[in-house]
């Protein structure tokens, strides 16, 4: 068997920047964030090369295909390399409407502007 055909799956997604640390990718493994074909995997789990891969780091879960091993952390072009993202893109954001503030120290705010305030907060 080729060294280079597996890898760990922890060691991997840090060598591809997944996560900031190889600490991190196993502890999220441990934590049950990591997906490879669908199963939960422990942190010395073998990645190997056509493996869908579903990381979730905070809010965001990342969908990646294994194309190439690394075991050492590379720089960012060459880790976009050894994987195919096919996360979907997130839902466009919503209009927040502008809520105006006052600068700090700037004091109470004055009748007009209380009514003013009151008016957009629909009081």
């Amino acid at each position: 068997m080729d060294p280079l055909s597996s890898a760990r799956v922890d060691s991997w997604i840090w060598a591809v920047r997944l996560t900031k640390t190889r600490s991190a990718a196993a502890a999220a493994c441990r934590g049950g964030h990591v997906r490879i074909n669908g199963e939960s995997v422990k942190p010395a789990q073998a990645v190997r090369p056509g493996d869908e891969v579903r990381v979730r780091v905070g809010d965001l879960e990342r969908i990646v295909v294994v194309v190439r091993i690394i075991k050492k952390r590379v720089g960012a072009p060459a880790a976009a390399e050894c994987l195919v993202d096919n996360t979907p893109a997130p839902p466009p954001r919503e209009e927040v409407a502008f809520v105006p503030q006052r600068d700090r120290g700037a004091g109470r705010p004055t009748k007009r502007e209380r009514r003013d305030i009151d008016r957009l907060q629909g009081r």
